[in-house]
């Protein structure tokens, strides 16, 4: 059990760094994104460029990391519900690690090529489709497969989870919407269909880093043998 509870901390620590190196490296990236041709042909930031790509570096690592730290405890819950968030986890850093070689596609302009504005438009518009097709589209994974999870098993309280569970669909609707040109990426809509996912990801970052998972949850439970139910 002690091992568990040190799986579960692990767990919201490395939530807790996806939370912060997300919201960091986006608003280091924002001359690039707003204004590619004038961040080439300007006196662009390189370096504020190359610290938020290290920390989406470090999003890639600790996004997988909370998928690793919690599937053993998940697979006693379900097997495959734990290994398919390892899989979403891991193709939504596919996205973000696409998006980095963009965004430092655009820095290199800047050295070799300033005059290419077209390219420059081109690599920060392909930026923004890995956002939105991968941290856009997998709030799947960490609010509907991880919610009921959570929910299942009982690692958190379960009231909360039900963030997660409506937050994720919630957030994904928004930016297929985004998708089709209903409305724009930071419009109302997105902006308020984050919001139950922020409080979700929030949530299960601080109460797993501080408190690990629920003690009284069944599969942490020192008698506890074989697979939960689904």
């Amino acid at each position: 059990m002690a091992d568990d509870q040190r799986h579960g901390r692990i767990f919201g620590v490395l939530f807790i760094i996806t939370f912060i190196t997300s919201i960091a490296a986006l608003a280091l990236y924002q001359s690039v994104l707003d204004d590619p041709v004038g961040y080439i042909t300007g006196g662009g930031k390189d370096n504020q460029i190359y610290l938020g790509a290290l920390l989406e570096f470090f999003l890639i690592v600790s996004g997988v990391g909370t998928a690793v730290a919690l599937y053993p405890i998940a697979r006693r819950q379900n097997e495959a519900l734990a290994i398919g968030y390892v899989a979403s986890r891991i193709m939504e850093s596919v996205f973000i690690a696409g998006g980095i070689i963009f965004v430092l596609g655009v820095v290199g302009l800047r050295h070799d090529l300033p005059s290419a504005h077209d390219a420059a438009f081109t690599l920060a518009a392909l930026k923004d489709w890995t956002f939105l097709l991968g941290p856009g589209f997998f709030p799947l994974g960490n609010g509907l497969l991880l919610g009921y999870l959570m929910y299942r098993s009982g690692l958190v309280p379960r009231r909360m989870t039900w963030f997660g569970l409506i937050g994720g669909p919630l957030l994904f609707f928004a930016n297929v919407g985004v998708l089709f040109d209903l409305w724009n990426a930071g419009g109302t809509v997105p902006a308020l269909a984050t919001i139950p996912e922020f409080i979700w990801e929030l949530f299960l970052g601080v109460y797993c880093a501080i408190w690990g998972f629920r003690k009284d949850s069944p599969i942490v439970r020192p008698n506890w043998r074989g697979n939960a139910t689904a």
